[in-house]
């Protein structure tokens, strides 16, 4: 473990104000604890940012699926009822998107960023840190793109553990400029109302796109010979290539769509997501790409209603870089060789803007026990979503260490078999009410930790 000749105990560092960076300071806040928040914008962006406020989604504005009988949705609704920072600047942003809860992403950063500067036990400090702080306890929030001084500095801390994955984002067009004579409005089998735009396509229509896919000029990755991609953000050109109809099975498939102007499901159909409140702004829904510019308009520009389509944004592709944490974490994602520092966010290995949000949640937690010098009377284990993912990136027996989003298969199982029709639903009902259960009691033990220190 390393050593340090003194220690800070007036404030906790929290370094970078992405998603995990700003829960992370807030909960830490609420603790009474003062905070010291590094945040590098407007000094200098990363190549995947676009504005200087906190917590920009810089891919979809999608936060995934809402219901409680899905993982995502059960990580959302555990991290609400304990007073998530994020969660609340999502409902307070939320765009209509069928059976997912999406956001207007500028009032989503707008509404985070006011919390935070509004905040008087946070100070935001803006200045690019190169170097992990060894003052006071630190959390490091700095994400996936992480570089220079400072990513080196991290490789020294955690013995060059490092790993990547490419990451894209998808274009978004102009409302008015998608060709509604083509296009129609409507929800997957009418869920949520008509959110969506889709373009139909025949199958005349959708091998001419993909022939023109398959065969368009991307942009170059630098500094990697092979690509490597997270399976959930896979590049549209990169999923064609795996076969004619897989597209269809896909981002591009039909099921559930009736085009009005045939009454029949088409041959394969992209949706268009609302990406703000005014409705004015569209993306392309799992049409990550790293195609070059001029090659996206051509291509995209084939599918039915975007022939004119006018692009606010590109789609673009860039490098995430994550730590081999089941090597170097801890389950509260602490250093093991030093304790004093956490990491959170998607450089740990957690994949997904709500699962960033819950790793900065939980080593807020931890964090703030350090803090006090006390030992956690409770820790939050693999009964819930946001426990079983920390369980996850610090698993020492994990071999082949991926990116993993929120799912059902790495919270702990029930003892009890589900038999018949509903099983699989009846199953992940039981998961949830179990995991609520087991929140209630993670919020009554919050609580009486901020009563103990006055707060």
């Amino acid at each position: 473990m390393q050593k340090r000749a003194s220690l800070n105990r007036e404030y906790i560092n929290v370094i970078g104000a992405g998603l995990a960076g700003c829960e992370a300071a807030y909960l830490l806040a609420s603790f009474g604890i003062r905070v010291r928040l590094y945040e590098m914008k407007p000094v200098r962006r990363s190549d995947a940012h676009h504005k200087d406020s906190y917590a920009e989604l810089v891919c979809s504005n999608s936060l995934r699926a809402a219901s409680t009988e899905n993982a995502i949705g059960l990580l959302k609704e555990e991290l609400h009822r304990m007073g998530s920072l994020i969660m609340e600047a999502a409902y307070a942003s939320q765009v209509p998107a069928g059976g997912a809860l999406a956001v207007d992403r500028d009032e989503f950063s707008s509404y985070i960023t006011e919390k935070i500067e509004s905040c008087e036990n946070i100070e935001v400090i803006h200045e690019e840190i190169k170097k992990v702080p060894d003052d006071a306890i630190t959390i490091v929030c700095t994400g996936p793109l992480t570089d220079g001084e400072l990513y080196e500095d991290i490789l020294r801390l955690t013995g060059g553990s490092d790993l990547h994955f490419f990451d894209a984002a998808a274009p978004i067009v102009s409302k008015d400029s998608i060709d509604m004579t083509k296009a129609f409005a409507a929800s997957r089998y009418g869920k949520g109302g008509d959110d969506y735009i889709n373009c139909p396509m025949n199958k005349e229509e959708y091998l001419r796109f993909y022939n023109e896919l398959v065969n368009a000029e991307q942009a170059d990755v630098k500094g990697f010979d092979k690509e490597i991609v997270f399976e959930g953000c896979m590049p549209i050109e990169s999923m064609a290539k795996r076969g004619e109809d897989t597209m269809r099975f896909g981002p591009l498939k039909p099921v559930g769509l009736i085009d009005p102007k045939t009454g029949k499901e088409p041959y394969a159909c992209l949706q268009l997501r609302q990406d703000n409140r005014a409705k004015s702004m569209y993306n392309l829904v799992g049409f990550q790409t790293r195609l070059k510019f001029g090659e996206q308009k051509r291509v995209f520009g084939l599918i039915p209603g975007l022939e004119n389509a006018e692009y606010l944004r590109m789609g673009v592709m860039h490098r995430n870089t994550y730590l081999r944490s089941p090597q170097v974490l801890n389950s509260d994602y602490s250093l093991r060789e030093d304790p004093d520092i956490f990491f959170a966010g998607q450089i740990t290995g957690v994949e997904g803007y709500i699962e960033s949000t819950g790793s900065g949640f939980l080593a807020a937690f931890y964090a703030a026990h350090r803090f006090f010098g006390i030992e956690p009377e409770m820790r939050f284990d693999g009964e819930t979503v946001i426990g079983s993912m920390a369980q996850y990136v610090s698993d020492p027996s994990i071999k082949k260490f991926v990116p993993m989003n929120a799912n059902f298969g790495i919270i702990d199982p029930l003892n009890i078999k589900f038999r018949g029709k509903t099983a699989k639903k009846d199953k992940c009902v039981a998961l949830s009410e179990r995991s609520l259960n087991k929140i209630g009691l993670y919020c009554d033990y919050i609580d009486s930790v901020r009563r103990r220190y006055n707060v």
